[in-house]
């Protein structure tokens, strides 16, 4: 770790994250390299191995903050409201996921890959930050479903976070894929990001 204040080295992490995901809005995973993330930065290239040995250390650096970003949002809707029907929390749940497209697209990328090739301690601050979510979306239960048990919300949780990794692909189709879907006679439902979710966390609250 480069020598300097915490402040810093958090400015230069935050910067070269941000230019990572400036590049994922138009680029794969696969074509990004950290020279083209560099490129983005003030960062010198070799300066970025100080903070990030590879490049799927800073792609699960991106999804941590991602997660952070969904479960704040989360804890707000929780203490913004005293009462939810079960119908409002499947929305509230689906419209906080609408707005988190880019951790979607990462949910659909091989995490094993991003896990496997990060170091112990970004894979447990990545580890922790997800666990955060799943504790907002615990609490969200607990409060306004008092009635759920604690196995139904861990069954709710167990259903609802694995369903959510698969949304990206059922919701954003590239014109090949829907050209290849057409030729091979698939029946295929376009459902946005909300209808897909929302769809999911009703049916797991046990309503129609």
């Amino acid at each position: 770790m480069p020598r300097g204040s915490i402040e810093l080295t958090n400015a230069r992490k935050d910067e070269i994250i941000n230019a990572c995901a400036s590049l994922y809005e138009t680029m794969s995973f696969k074509d990004i390299t950290i020279k083209e993330i560099g490129e983005l930065t003030t960062c010198k290239r070799a300066a970025i191995y100080n903070y990030f040995q590879t490049k799927e250390e800073i792609f699960l650096a991106l999804l941590q903050q991602e997660y952070e970003l969904w479960a704040k949002e989360l804890e707000a809707i929780t203490d913004s409201h005293e009462k939810m029907t079960a119908d409002e929390i499947a929305q509230a749940l689906a419209h906080s996921l609408e707005k988190r497209q880019r951790m979607l697209k990462l949910f659909s990328m091989n995490h094993f890959d991003m896990e496997a090739n990060s170091r112990l301690e970004n894979l447990t601050e990545f580890k922790a930050a997800y666990a955060k979510s799943i504790t907002a979306v615990e609490k969200c239960l607990e409060k306004f479903c008092p009635d759920m048990s604690k196995k139904n919300r861990q069954d709710f949780i167990y259903s609802f976070f694995p369903f959510i990794y698969g949304i990206y692909p059922y919701t954003v189709v590239t014109e090949k894929q829907r050209k290849a879907m057409e030729a091979a006679n698939v029946n295929y439902v376009y459902l946005s990001i909300y209808e897909i979710a929302y769809t999911c966390a009703k049916k797991l609250l046990g309503i129609s």
